[in-house]
């Protein structure tokens, strides 16, 4: 573009050029003529021929003059037209440059910017949300005789008007230990949206296709980890490890995490999620986006409890009972639905969802909460005008571990982020409560994930 406009602004400056000494030429024409009549003819006189030679050249130099000063503005103006073009086509570019490395950090929101990489093109989808974020009475008709009560009220504090669900479970024995609008929490589910990355994570890492700190290629000379990846929710990144592991390892991998299975024990009332057999079809986006967004997967908020408590406990899969009644509480026996061997890949999961609440996409749970860290996940997205947040996480906390997951429902307002504060609401909810019998120094927030043992420590 730029080599263009050059050629164009040589081009008319030698064309303006040639005009300029037009009249010159013209002039030397016309003393030539006058003298050679002079010398033939002698009917004029020297005086006479002089003062006319010297109007003559007054008179084409002054033309020559008004035509230079015409030439250099009209050549100012073509290069100040030119430099104006080039530094616009300039900036275009590198508009359209930063546009395109920013396509990786896009979340499937309500308006969303789609671009695909490699492209310079900038499509605005703006989507209409028609679902209701708010309603009231949502823990009516729940069953809490068996639930921890400081818990509950905690949850249902911080959930406050929100439509959807939060969970409090303990991942060393599966124990609910609150469950808050249980119609949502035991319904049929909703798409995992980027939660699902967790499964698709520890399928990769266990494959051995990749460590945290494996650079992956995202086309060009673009690489991502997967700790950033993690933190700030990169969707070509699971793509691409969706793409690479290919349907069939990656459907395995979900159904031993729990994915379309029934996540509770004989909890009256649960639904099933459903795990498809199949892979999206090439136009919807294939395996990837089933490995970025959850796109085609139904899971419900039982069924990421549980994954995210043996992501916690160090791989047992729990079935998730939830008493109702004290003495249910007292005589409670743990049910294990199987062993994951996933124990030596969490610790590479760690830094990913630890920097998600410090730096990435729950980073607004600190807005409510900062006492001690919390790792967790968030996802959103959206179906036929319904907006989706979801946000799983656990804490190791004075009183032991603790997992939540809080799904939000409704329009604008339900999205990951949000869930994650909500769940920040949760914890500052116990820790107002006491809670936690210790409120010791060294668990305030340092930006280090306190463990509590040295086998579990994460090496940075």
């Amino acid at each position: 573009m730029a080599r263009k406009a050059s050629w164009n602004t040589a081009t008319l400056i030698c064309l303006i050029a040639a005009l300029v000494c037009i009249p010159g030429a013209r002039v030397a024409a016309a003393q030539t003529s006058s003298g050679g009549s002079a010398s033939t003819a002698k009917a004029h006189t020297t005086s006479a021929s002089a003062t006319h030679k010297t109007s003559a050249s007054k008179s084409a130099a002054s033309r020559t003059v008004a035509a230079k000063t015409a030439a250099k503005t009209t050549v100012a103006r073509l290069h100040s037209a030119t430099l104006h073009s080039t530094r616009t086509s300039t900036h275009a570019a590198a508009t359209a440059l930063r546009t395109t490395s920013a396509v990786y950090h896009r979340t499937r929101n309500g308006a969303r910017t789609v671009l695909a990489v490699g492209r310079t093109r900038v499509r605005h989808i703006y989507e209409r949300f028609t679902g209701n974020s708010f309603a009231d009475n949502l823990s009516q008709g729940d069953v809490t005789g068996g639930e921890d009560p400081v818990v509950r009220a905690a949850a249902v504090d911080a959930l406050g008007n929100m439509n959807g669900t939060a969970l409090a479970i303990d991942p060393s024995n599966g124990r609910i230990l609150a469950m808050v609008n249980q119609k949502v929490a035991l319904s049929s589910g909703a798409e995992p949206c980027s939660t699902i990355k967790l499964a698709v994570s520890l399928a990769a890492l266990d494959e051995g296709l990749i460590t945290r700190d494996t650079p992956v290629n995202l086309g060009g000379h673009y690489t991502m980890t997967l700790t950033t990846a993690l933190a700030k929710s990169i969707n070509p990144y699971f793509e691409t490890l969706g793409r690479m592991l290919g349907f069939e390892r990656v459907k395995h991998y979900a159904n031993q995490f729990g994915l379309g299975e029934l996540a509770g024990y004989n909890i009256d009332g649960e639904q099933l999620g459903v795990y498809p057999d199949t892979e999206l079809p090439a136009s919807e986006g294939g395996v990837g986006r089933m490995c970025s967004f959850g796109e085609g997967i139904s899971m419900t908020p039982l069924q990421l409890g549980a994954l995210v408590s043996a992501i916690a406990n160090g791989g047992t899969l729990y079935y998730l009972q939830h008493p109702q009644f004290p003495e249910e509480v007292a005589d409670f026996v743990p049910k294990v639905k199987r062993v994951l061997d996933i124990a030596p890949l969490i610790p590479e999961m760690q830094d990913g969802m630890e920097g998600a609440v410090d730096y990435g996409t729950a980073r607004s749970l600190h807005t409510e909460f900062h006492e001690f860290p919390v790792l967790g996940k968030t996802g959103t997205c959206s179906n036929n005008g319904t907006r989706y947040g979801w946000f799983a996480a656990y804490a190791d906390t004075p009183r032991g571990k603790i997992v939540t997951v809080i799904f939000i429902e409704g329009g604008r307002p339900s999205f990951g982020p949000k869930a994650a504060e909500l769940t920040g609401e949760f914890y500052r909810g116990l820790w107002d409560r006491d809670y936690f019998q210790t409120k010791t120094p060294q668990m305030a927030w340092t930006g280090q994930t306190v463990r509590s043992t040295p086998s579990e420590t994460v090496d940075r």
